[in-house]
């Protein structure tokens, strides 16, 4: 084996190390930089949806895993809220990837909330409804719909909304 050789076996094997440190590591957790990168592997365990998804805990602002079907397959981090029948979700009015894909697809999608995995269809919400499940949403995280989340960022009041129901 020659020195070319040698070399490119070791080049592609750093390349899917790497590759397989990001899929089983990422999402991490934050919003900013390389917090925001996705992962690939949602995990959990399969689970039937509750009748009641206020139940859940902990609450907010313990962060969810959500995977929407298709492809790009990335998992991301989102803060969250319950109501009895679903789950609300947010994001910052900035065309955010998993936003976008929503509105394009069926919304179909898994949420994993501790160990438990359900099967998930998302729908935007507009209107005086969108600024209730946001008031539900901050009321959750403690803050009110003129917070921002950090500095220089959007008030909550515009954030987008997309609401979860099972599937």
């Amino acid at each position: 084996m020659n020195n070319k050789e040698l070399v490119g076996i070791i080049v592609g094997a750093v390349l899917l190390l790497g590759m397989l440190s990001w899929m089983f590591t990422a999402p991490y957790l934050g919003n900013e930089g390389l917090a925001r990168t996705p992962g690939v592997i949602i995990g959990g365990t399969p689970t039937p949806a509750p009748d009641d998804f206020s139940t859940l805990t902990p609450p907010p602002p313990f962060p969810l895993m959500m995977k929407l079907s298709g492809f790009p397959p990335f998992v991301n981090y989102l803060s969250w809220a319950s109501t009895s029948d679903g789950v609300i979700t947010a994001t910052h009015p900035d065309g955010a990837l998993w936003a976008q894909r929503i509105r394009d697809t069926d919304g179909d999608g898994w949420l994993r909330i501790g160990d438990a995995t359900f099967a998930m269809e998302a729908v935007e919400i507009f209107g005086e409804e969108r600024l209730d499940m946001m008031q539900l949403w901050a009321d959750a995280v403690g803050l009110t719909l003129d917070d921002s989340l950090y500095e220089g960022a959007s008030p909550l009041r515009e954030f987008e909304v997309f609401y979860w129901e099972p599937r």
